[in-house]
């Protein structure tokens, strides 16, 4: 067996918001199935994104977090601030962080490596 290819698969309440949130960021509309499924790429990245029923969410994404690497966080922190997206900041050795979540509390950072 050959894995030719692999995704990450979120659940959302609504596609069409999700979407537009992911978009936002500059992430491109890969596939779209209906009301069923999307997927949205980011370089080197597929994310999968699955509607579901609200009581399906916990509120939180658990275990997942998605990072995204970014030259410039001047730049991404200027970003979600004009989409109005709340974030935190943090350092430490390994990197400068902007965590932040999308419309359904998925957790999400942009980073600025050290290495």
């Amino acid at each position: 067996m050959k894995i030719t290819n692999s995704n990450i698969t979120i659940n959302v309440l609504d596609l069409d918001n999700s979407i537009s949130f992911y978009k936002s960021l500059g992430l491109e509309l890969q596939n779209r199935w209906g009301n069923f499924y999307a997927q949205m790429k980011a370089p080197n990245l597929l994310i999968g994104l699955h509607p579901t029923e609200e009581a399906k969410l916990l509120g939180n994404s658990g275990n997942v977090s998605i990072g995204f690497t970014a030259d410039d966080l001047n730049h991404s922190k200027s970003m979600l601030k004009k989409l109005s997206i709340k974030f935190n900041e943090r350092k430490e050795d390994g990197g400068d962080f902007l965590h932040f979540n999308d419309p359904d509390g998925t957790a999400l950072y942009f980073i600025k490596p050290k290495w």
